[in-house]
């Protein structure tokens, strides 16, 4: 199974097509600019990286993509929708995923378990069913551990997919919390790393 296969409604897009723009952001907090008109863009199957010191902004920019921060001015643009700011729910509904550098897994959990409760946003039963995992809800849940066991082997990982991310070394966590909260299925993803200059 190819992991670049799109998920059941995505459009096809071409390589190198604009999938984010972001114009003229600026942000500020008081008196204090975290960021002044900043512009750029991701192209399909694009990786981009935002650099620099501590304070220069970085957290701010991806907080203002994923909607955690309201920009004064400026305008994102993500597959032809422009807004000027982003509603962190919507955000993930579209598939813009969000990783952190401080480690969020169910530490007792395994790690098969916490990449599918990376998804919970996909599953469309209700919660009532999901606890009781009866009908839609079980069918639902067996598709979705089918695209977990392909995230695992992708990531060739199967010898620690029973095992509590507890029990897993720190690097290795690192791992899993992208694949929790972006698995390849997601069309954008925002990873905070410290800066190592």
């Amino acid at each position: 199974m190819n992991l670049r296969e799109l998920e059941p409604g995505k459009v096809e897009r071409k390589l190198g097509e604009v999938i984010l723009r972001v114009e003229g952001i600026s942000l500020a907090f008081g008196g204090v600019k975290a960021l002044s008109e900043v512009s750029f863009d991701v192209r399909e199957h694009e990786i981009r990286a935002i650099i620099g010191p501590n304070g220069a902004g970085k957290s701010s920019m991806l907080n203002v993509i994923n909607g955690v921060y309201r920009p004064q001015q400026g305008r994102i643009t993500f597959r032809g929708e422009t807004r000027s700011h982003m509603e962190p729910h919507r955000s993930a509904a579209l598939g813009i995923a969000r990783t952190f550098q401080s480690l969020a897994l169910f530490k007792g959990m395994s790690v098969l378990d916490n990449i599918l409760a990376g998804r919970n946003l996909m599953m469309k039963t209700n919660i009532l069913l999901q606890a009781l995992r009866i009908g839609p809800a079980l069918a639902e849940e067996i598709v979705h551990r089918k695209r977990v066991e392909e995230i695992i082997d992708f990531l060739e990982i199967q010898h620690v997919r029973k095992t509590p991310v507890g029990a897993c070394p720190t690097a290795c966590r690192s791992a899993w919390t992208w694949a929790a909260r972006s698995p390849p299925s997601r069309a954008c993803c925002c990873w905070t790393s410290p800066w190592r200059g």
